[in-house]
């Protein structure tokens, strides 16, 4: 028995993982892997276990380490368990320069964790990525998929709030 013979897609998604694949021509299913990455993260509770790639590397027909070193190279893949409710704080030149240190430290303070880090109840994780395109409303932030411009302590405050507020209603933000 291998790691990835307890990980395994549902039918639902792994209809969209083959049909994925099959935009590209014969021996070019590499190219499927950021969006089966995606898949995987989202079936898999946000994140991305050694096993959960190596189950996504031979759907792929990929090495492990293909899948390891793109999954580890962009900030949008998490390595890691994270809480339902994910903020990522743009921390690139716009936004350093407008203060997402001040906010970054800020919700350190709020939530009681640092960077990398997520809330003993599992609610929030806490991540700093590259840049999120939005240099003309910086500072910004995601939580989930929504984005967060212009902002505040204040600003922040209220959003984090609203997040708070929404109890375990919805499994993530």
């Amino acid at each position: 028995m291998t790691a990835t013979d307890n990980i395994k897609f549902s039918d639902e998604t792994l209809a969209l993982v083959q049909k994925t694949i099959r935009r590209y021509p014969p021996g070019r299913q590499k190219s499927a892997l950021l969006p089966v990455l995606h898949l995987a993260q989202a079936e898999f509770d946000g994140w991305l276990s050694a096993p959960v790639m190596d189950y996504v590397a031979s759907l792929l027909d990929l090495q492990p380490i293909e899948v390891y070193e793109v999954a580890s190279f962009y900030s949008m893949f998490n390595l890691q368990p994270v809480g339902r409710c994910l903020i990522e704080v743009c921390h690139t030149s716009s936004c350093w320069l407008l203060g997402a240190d001040d906010i970054v430290k800020h919700l350190e303070q709020k939530l009681g964790i640092k960077k990398g880090q997520t809330t003993p109840d599992g609610k929030f994780t806490l991540k700093t990525v590259e840049c999120l395109g939005s240099c003309g409303t910086a500072p910004m932030m995601m939580i989930g998929a929504q984005f967060h411009e212009n902002l505040t302590l204040e600003k922040v405050d209220a959003i984090v709030g609203e997040w708070e507020g929404k109890g375990e209603r919805s499994r993530y933000c």
